[in-house]
């Protein structure tokens, strides 16, 4: 078959029938029904109506999705909602993109919306969504949750999609911007659906955020982690002399504190972008982590980490001999909190080496231990 078409369902007894009727009018179609625990009869009509019916245990929109991907045997898979809101009538429309080969997948954006179909919340979360989507991912796409989808197999076997729930629909075009797939957008309508609808505006909304912010870490650690040490750094370096006046208010040591946590705060957060860059970089190769793995080695950021703090705990021992030298007088501590920023960041350092070093390690095992989208279909058959 040319096409594999991939219905979702689960209780949807009065609209599967009406779907299988309409897909079967298009030739080369395989069509395949993931039955998601459904109580109701439409395991019993999508068979009848002449569906390849296949069960997924485990509960989920995305769940169900991924087994269907699993089944399809098609050049190009779609997926399509089995509620009768996506007119399947103008899949051509689709097709007539998908076909030309230039693009990896192909999307329905609901544009002409039939009636109320959607809630204000829906609306708004789309939107929204959609927007971060654009912005983290740099991928021109308005509807970002639209469920009705022309793939290439091999677009598809590039991926290694994770979410079992309706994140599914935006961690895809996730891993099809990090993979520098080309989407493309064709307007269709959106019609009101049979029946009580399964998605919660405010869980689900919050899942996709989620997700974005998961596979976006300079989104989420790199700018704020840069923020807070460069932030920190302003009243070490300013009160580092002694106290500074600003319109007749007196800046003395206690600044000094709080720029001291948000740079130990704020590195920590840089370890994490690393970190989190690195194990993305296991699933998306990175150019720049092949880069920064190739430099950096064990030796370097041990030899760094103890460089450090050496420099800050002798930065404290000449603020104790100072104050032993005046037989316990008072002294000024603005360079012993230097002292100690600096040793906590050396042993953040020196450890973070180490982890890094095995995270390098796991990074080689990982492509040598990959496994095909062809292979783990085979061995989900099995």
């Amino acid at each position: 078959m040319k096409y594999s078409l991939v219905f979702p369902c689960k209780d949807e007894e009065e609209t599967i029938g009406i779907c299988i009727s309409k897909a079967k009018k298009i030739k080369d179609m395989e069509i395949i029904v993931v039955d998601n625990n459904s109580i109701d009869d439409s395991a019993k009509i999508a068979r009848y109506a002449g569906a390849t019916v296949v069960k997924e245990q485990i509960q989920g929109y995305g769940a169900a999705l991924k087994r269907g991907f699993l089944e399809a045997c098609g050049d190009y898979v779609i997926m399509c909602d089995a509620d009768d809101t996506y007119d399947l009538e103008e899949l051509p429309k689709l097709m007539k993109y998908a076909r030309t080969g230039k693009y990896d997948i192909v999307m329905g954006q609901r544009k002409y919306l039939s009636g109320d179909v959607m809630t204000l919340t829906h609306k708004i979360g789309n939107k929204l969504l959609s927007g971060v989507l654009r912005t983290f991912y740099k991928i021109k796409v308005k509807d970002s949750h639209s469920g009705f989808r022309i793939i290439k197999r091999d677009a598809l076997e590039k991926m290694r999609l994770q979410t079992d729930g309706m994140d599914l629909a935006s961690e895809m075009l996730m891993q099809a911007a990090l993979l520098n797939m080309k989407v493309k957008e064709v307007p269709i309508h959106y019609y009101a659906r049979k029946g009580e609808s399964k998605l919660r505006s405010i869980p689900d909304g919050w899942k996709h955020l989620r997700l974005m912010l998961l596979y976006s870490p300079n989104n989420l650690y790199l700018i704020p982690g840069l923020l807070l040490m460069l932030l920190g750094m302003v009243p070490l370096i300013v009160l580092m002399f002694g106290p500074v006046k600003i319109l007749d208010i007196s800046f003395r040591i206690h600044p000094m504190f709080l720029g001291s946590m948000m740079i130990i705060v704020g590195y920590q957060i840089l370890m994490l972008w690393l970190y989190t860059r690195i194990y993305i970089h296991n699933i998306f190769p990175d150019k720049l982590i092949l880069r920064i793995l190739s430099k950096l080695k064990l030796e370097q950021g041990v030899i760094l980490g103890l460089l450090l703090t050496l420099l800050g705990v002798s930065l404290n021992l000449w603020i104790l001999f100072l104050w032993l030298s005046t037989q316990y007088g008072r002294i000024d501590i603005r360079w012993s909190i230097i002292g100690l920023t600096i040793m906590i960041l050396g042993i953040q350092t020196f450890f973070a080496s180490f982890y890094l070093s095995i995270l390098g390690i796991t990074e080689n095992l990982s492509f040598s231990s990959r496994k095909s989208f062809s292979s783990r279909k085979i061995s989900n058959r099995k």
